[in-house]
């Protein structure tokens, strides 16, 4: 008999038992980069994602599309205090 609950418990591939435990929660922001007198995206459509946890402690990678159409998830420095365009002002990240 196991402590965990059954609804938090998973197989893996080869048959073994995992238990799917948070980590942290909170919220996150997207946004893309865009040429500055065309509005179109840059770089081919990399993205950014900012995880911010209840704590305040944040996360982030850049997601580069790959040829496969998945996107490659690679951890980017974190760059403190920030705004971003949200389409009709600046807003706070």
């Amino acid at each position: 008999m196991t402590r965990y609950p059954e609804e938090v418990l998973t197989r893996t591939k080869k048959g073994d038992i995992e238990v799917r435990s948070q980590m942290d929660r909170g919220r996150y922001v997207r946004y893309h980069y865009l040429h500055p007198e065309t509005g179109e995206p840059l770089e081919g459509g990399k993205l950014k994602l900012v995880l911010i946890a209840e704590g305040g402690k944040t996360e982030e990678f850049f997601i580069i599309p790959t040829k496969s159409k998945r996107g490659l998830l690679v951890p980017a420095a974190e760059k403190g205090a920030r705004k971003i365009w949200d389409g009709t002002k600046s807003v706070d990240l």
